[in-house]
């Protein structure tokens, strides 16, 4: 393998030496982007910021180079990792490693596109397959191996690939093997569909198998089953669209293997499925989405014996609203791959009267609710009391209103209330069950008539009995355009509710923010000083718990 890297990398370097003598018109074309992440630990006990980094390493770094070589129907990627003990990978635990973490070179051949070396992909909503990379949460799920892409027409598309998965600077030993075929159909002026199916192959390898096998013989007789090395999944899916109207539905089914029970820690042999459907609705001035999932032992990983985001192969989506503010954002459903039943509705409404047309006025509903499997019904979607069903895991009522006074000044009001189990979501004792939150917020802009500079104003309260307590945030941020953007919060636990035998609590406890951004072309630089409250952390609908973060992060984007 390193092998083959080396000559991929002089094959890039020579072929872009040589177009420097030919004519402009011969050239190739050469791009890319530097990404890096430096990070700067102030041990804090108060807020639980006393991981290793705070104690042994103090420091760490994450860079990334990407380049981009093109040269007649030639698609030449490269990207150099490196990590300096950071913590992306485990949060308690220091990892130093670098290399090239990915390339490929792909070509187009009439209608066809062929890929060899590392490649993202995705088939429908990704439940059934999934490779991607999420530098924030320090995910890559790349694979390595070939892939076509075969396009007969404009309407129809079909993928065929065959790899092993990226993990670190390596390759896990298990082969992925897939097949995606999508059509459009158009059946009127009005009225299409878009149908799709897929298959996906994983077969594990001759080690792991023994490991299997060891751990099931130790289970009592009525617990052992015969593990298997393949398994098989497969989902068809179409969208149907009229007028306005668009219904998604989709339908996946795994054959039986071997999956890890969360409740008992032991290994059983389990299918899966998953029931997926959407609706949405748009017309002038209103738009509104539903959704349903169901989920049914679907844990699709490289390996049995990996859990929480590693070896993932299928990607679960959450329904709940990604929130982006601090304190909207501090507890977050966590997609329960063993079983859930979740229902989601968003609805956006901009008033069409002369008044609220002017000022450019919107409203924002969403609800949603996630339960275990055995408790989908109309009582249970508005419990009373959410304490006392351990199988009701999520729910969240948001609403905002935004309103343009004028061309300097605007702002939004929301209110957010949830129920969250973080029992479940973040492993943690009986003493931390359930989380009730009631939030408020708002934010105010203030454009000046320059049109160069502009005030924004954050806050949020967030009221709980639970977990931490009461938080209040604060944030005021400066931006002058095009260069310069600066910004400084407080989050304040203004209620902490410690948990003893004896009720009581604690100090103020600060978590600071202070921020600065410089932008000149196509490079960004952000320097701040942060304190982050321990919690789930989501990106994209894939989460993970993280401690707390106490310390300065310097950032450097560049695209050239």
């Amino acid at each position: 393998m390193k092998r083959g890297i080396k000559a991929l990398f002089y094959l890039v370097t020579f072929l872009f030496i040589q177009q420097q003598s030919y004519a402009q018109t011969e050239r190739g074309e050469f791009s890319g982007n530097f990404q890096t992440t430096g990070q700067f630990y102030v041990r804090d006990s108060a807020i639980g910021a006393t991981t290793t980094q705070y104690q042994r390493e103090l420091s760490s770094s994450d860079a990334w180079l990407f380049l981009n070589y093109k040269y007649k129907g030639f698609n030449f990627n490269m990207r150099y990792d490196a990590f300096n003990n950071t913590p992306l990978f485990d949060p308690q635990k220091a990892f130093t490693g670098s290399g090239i973490g990915f390339w490929n070179i792909s070509k187009d051949i009439d209608k066809f596109n062929i890929t060899a070396g590392y490649f993202y992909e995705q088939f429908a909503t990704g439940m059934v397959f999934r490779s991607y990379e999420d530098r924030n949460l320090g995910l890559d799920f790349a694979i390595n191996g070939a892939r076509i892409i075969w396009k007969p027409n404009e309407n129809t598309q079909v993928k065929l690939f065959t790899g092993l998965q990226k993990f670190r600077f390596d390759l896990r030993p298990e082969v992925i093997k897939g097949i995606n075929f999508e059509r459009r159909i158009q059946l009127s002026e009005n009225l299409s569909i878009h149908p799709g199916l897929s298959v996906v192959n994983r077969t594990i390898n001759q080690e792991t198998m023994k490991l299997l096998a060891a751990n099931i013989n130790s289970y009592d007789l009525n617990d052992r089953f015969v593990p298997k090395y393949n398994v098989f999944v497969g989902n068809i899916y179409n969208t149907l669209t009229f007028k306005n109207i668009e219904w998604y539905v989709e339908y996946c089914q795994k054959t039986s293997e071997a999956i890890s029970n969360p409740n008992t820690s032991k290994l059983e042999l389990k299918d899966g499925k998953i029931y997926y459907t959407s609706l949405s609705y748009s017309t002038k001035g209103f738009g509104a989405n539903a959704q349903f999932k169901r989920i049914e032992s679907f844990s699709l990983r490289t390996s049995p014996f990996e859990n929480l985001n590693l070896g993932m192969i299928a990607y679960l989506p959450s329904l709940t609203r990604q929130n982006t503010y601090r304190m909207l954002a501090r507890y977050n459903a966590v997609v329960q791959e063993f079983g859930e039943n979740a229902l989601g509705f968003e609805f956006t409404i901009k008033p069409q009267t002369a008044f609220f047309k002017k000022h450019q006025t919107s409203i924002n509903i969403n609800l949603s609710t996630v339960n275990g499997l055995n408790s989908f019904n109309g009582t249970n979607l508005n419990p009373i009391n959410f304490n006392n069903d351990s199988l009701r895991y999520f729910r969240e009522y948001y609403f905002d209103v935004s309103h343009k006074f004028n061309k300097q000044f605007k702002m939004l009001l929301g209110y957010q209330f949830i129920n969250y189990n973080q029992q479940l979501f973040e492993s943690k004792g009986s003493d931390y069950k359930y989380v009730t939150a009631k939030t408020v917020f708002g934010e105010a802009t203030y454009r000046f008539k320059d049109n160069k500079r502009s005030m924004r104003f954050e806050g949020q309260y967030m009221q709980s009995r639970q977990d931490l307590g009461d938080f209040v945030n604060a944030l005021i941020e400066f931006n002058f355009a095009p260069h310069y953007s600066f910004s400084a919060g407080d989050m304040v636990n203004v209620n902490r509710v410690i948990r003893a035998t004896t009720a009581g609590g604690g100090d103020l406890t600060h978590y600071w923010n202070v921020f600065a951004a410089f932008t000149f072309k196509n490079t960004r630089i952000t320097m701040g000083y942060i304190k982050q409250v321990q919690g789930v952390n989501c990106t994209g609908g894939v989460c993970r718990v993280e401690p707390a973060f106490s310390g300065a992060r310097l950032t450097l984007q560049a695209n050239f």
